[in-house]
Formats: C-alpha cells, structure tokens, sequence
C-alpha cells in the first residue's frame, strides 16, 4: 500500500484516482503511524497540519524507516521533515528541498501557507514565500520586473505574515505608483510558478515509480520506543 498526505499543495492539480496511491489528507500527529500499522510500504509527505493540532511526529517517520517503509518528503512540510530525517533514510524531493539541504533556505515559515477546509478542497488562501520567491525570480528573468522591483517585492513579501501575504498585497505593500503596482500585480499573476505544486507531482511521481514493498531498514541506528513513544502509541 502507497500512502501520500496531501492538501493545498495539490489544489488544482490534475490528479485523477490512482490504483498506484492512496491520497490522505495533510498529515498530522498520528496519521503515520496509523499508515505504517495499516501496512503501508511507501509514504509521500506533502502537507501537513500544524497549527491547531500537533504536527507530524519526527519519532513516526523514524519508525517507519525502521520498519522499511519508503518514506518521501517535498514541497511544504515534506521538505522540511525530510531535511531533519535524511540521515535516518527519508528521501527529499525537490528543488525545494535542496534549498533546505542546502542552507539556501532557513526558516520553517518559506513553505507555510492559510488554506480552506478540507470540504473546499484545502483551497489556497494565501501565497506560500516559495512560490513567491520563484515567480520573482522568473519575472526578473524575462525582464518584467527591474532589479531593483524585485529586491523590494521579495523584501515586502517575507516581512508579510504568511496568512496576508497574497500576491495582490503584495504589489500593494511594495509599489506606491499605483498603476504600476496595477501592472506588477497582473504579471505575478500571469508568471505564477507554482513551485510547491512542481516538487509535489515529482514526488508523486516517485512514489508511483518506488515498488510496493518494504526494505530494510539504513543501518547505523536503531529506533527506540521511549517512554514518551509508549504514552502516546501504546505497545499492542
């Protein structure tokens, strides 16, 4: 069984019912764990929940990595939690993930973005920083924006809290011509690089590619069922 935790990251996306994976929503405290016992032998990490709910558990993907599961990350918390369990064997997919692993990007809040319930189909409602930071670059590459446009825009929109930052605040925060912040606001809006959505069909991808079996498991550790483990996933 192929499990991948996904949300806003894929909204919009085509992706038509597989055989090949089972799509769960964004993942939270639990919901690995609950996979792994289920039977899973590959897992992709896409989204996850964090803000009002624990998040995923570092200990579960160390414990499915234990169990030989193939465990994936990109995109949004999939990066981030495959650059802190690389060493364990969780694999990072993704230029977002690099710029991770890379130390290019530092901060946890690059990747966050406010999105609707899962009932709207976890609709966007803001502008994750990465994608931000693409679409800038993209626009300076086609010379549609100046350098100096671009060096404003990206300074306004990591100052912007992740929920208000959309790409219409932006343009309004950053220009003070108001027609030219009219022009920037429809260029952004037409270079859009979606780059979260990019790393996540890769690791769809990926997840497809991998067999349907577990591996053994890296050597060099060995996972360990402390206390706090046992309080939460109890021993059957």
């Amino acid at each position: 069984m192929k499990v991948i935790f996904g949300g806003p990251t894929l909204y919009g996306a085509r992706l038509p019912p597989s055989p090949d994976y089972e799509l769960r929503p964004p993942a939270k405290q639990g919901d690995f764990h609950e996979a792994i016992q289920g039977g899973a032998t590959v897992i992709g990490l896409i989204d996850g929940i964090y803000e009002y709910v624990p998040a995923i558990w570092h200990k579960e993907i160390l414990f499915g990595l234990s169990q030989g599961v193939c465990i994936y990350g990109a995109a949004s918390m999939g990066a981030l939690r495959a650059v802190e369990c690389a060493a364990f064997g969780m694999v990072g997919i993704g230029k977002i993930y690099q710029d991770f692993a890379d130390g290019v990007l530092e901060d946890d809040a690059e990747v966050a973005q406010s999105h609707g319930p899962s009932e709207l189909g976890f609709l966007p409602l803001s502008e994750p920083l990465v994608n931000v930071r693409a679409t800038l670059a993209r626009c300076l590459h086609l010379e549609l924006i100046t350098s100096a446009e671009h060096d404003h825009l990206l300074t306004t929109a990591q100052a912007i809290f992740f929920k208000d930052r959309t790409y219409k605040s932006l343009a309004s925060a950053a220009i003070t011509d108001r027609g030219r912040a009219s022009e920037v606001l429809a260029i952004l809006l037409e270079n859009n690089l979606n780059q979260k959505l990019r790393d996540a069909e890769m690791l769809i991808e990926t997840v497809i590619d991998t067999p349907n079996t577990r591996n053994l498991p890296r050597p060099g550790w060995r996972f360990e069922k402390t206390s706090v483990w046992e309080a939460v996933f109890p021993s059957r």
